[in-house]
């Protein structure tokens, strides 16, 4: 039977479809026969205790320059759909906590895709402070007295903003590096909230490797090597895609993290792995489907669907 799936996602014409996991989502579940209809975030409206949208029918296509035709907006109950994907990207910031707060109104009677209110809690560069075995020293702090005590023991540092995306503003600080006073300056008016600084590790020139888990399984993976004279393997910003396989070390690591994130309805989770190590765990719109699809690792949006179906059975 098929379900009426709502997409929250970014703007559909200008996203490019040949890395879109959002645009592999709705293909999978166009071809599985159910209904998409597709609204940004700024229409999401809680009317008394309803949850509802301006939303619109749409068809996609894997064509570039013709891959969506949208049709007729109408206002719609989110209770009354099936299924509702949470895929707009970061920032995480409090427009984005307040979509949870509205989305957990109608979950689980409408299923979100991931858990709202596991979204919200769990921050991809906190939650994963849950596994420091499993993680490089890593300290969250914006205290300076706290970094450079940080940095005099680890060397060389990887500085970044606690709610950044993409790569963005993502620094490496040696451990005499001139630009530390000047790049401290710089988060401390840019950024109100904790920053991470994470012990540099030499093994992202050969790639970071992004792991797919479904409803707490592994499903996949593609490796992203970065960019010469770069640190940030983000294909965004230049990275590579590569064919890969799991260590025995990145299968420890998906077993450990697994039941946790099966537990919390976090059904599509992205991990980073460089050199056995766990740097995020992405929970709030994981991207990777249609590279590893690429390189002949596997439809994962099809594993994604077969999840979601058999919790709407």
């Amino acid at each position: 039977m098929g379900l009426t799936v709502a997409v929250q996602m970014d703007p559909i014409e200008k996203i490019n479809i040949a890395g879109d996991s959002t645009f592999a989502l709705m293909l999978e579940a166009q071809a599985r026969g159910h209904k998409l209809l597709y609204y940004t975030p700024d229409r999401l409206t809680m009317d008394s205790s309803r949850i509802v949208t301006t939303a619109a029918p749409v068809e996609v296509r894997d064509e570039v320059g013709n891959h969506v035709t949208i049709g007729d907006y109408a206002r719609i109950d989110l209770a009354n759909v099936d299924v509702v994907l949470l895929r707009q990207d970061p920032p995480f910031d409090l427009a984005y906590i307040t979509t949870t707060h509205l989305l957990e109104c109608i979950h689980p009677r409408t299923l979100v895709v991931n858990n709202p209110a596991s979204v919200r809690e769990a921050p991809e560069k906190i939650f994963v402070m849950q596994y420091p075995h499993l993680m490089p020293p890593t300290l969250l702090s914006r205290d300076r007295a706290e970094i450079e005590a940080f940095r005099a023991m680890h060397g060389d540092v990887v500085m970044k903003p606690l709610y950044g995306n993409g790569g963005a503003a993502v620094f490496k600080v040696s451990q005499k590096d001139p630009n530390f006073g000047s790049l401290f300056d710089l988060f401390s008016v840019t950024f109100r909230e904790p920053w991470v600084i994470q012990r540099f590790l030499p093994q992202v020139v050969d790639g970071d490797k992004r792991i797919i888990l479904v409803d707490g399984e592994f499903a996949g993976a593609v490796n992203r090597v970065p960019a010469e004279n770069d640190i940030r393997s983000n294909m965004v910003r230049g990275g590579a895609a590569k064919e890969t396989e799991l260590t025995d070390r990145e299968r420890e690591i998906c077993a450990t993290i697994g039941p946790e994130l099966k537990k919390r309805g976090l059904i599509f989770v992205g991990i980073d792995v460089i050199g056995g190590n766990l740097t995020e765990i992405n929970v709030t719109s994981p991207t990777g489907l249609r590279a590893i699809q690429r390189l002949g690792g596997g439809n994962i949006a099809a594993t994604i669907w077969d999840a979601i179906e058999a919790k709407r059975r």
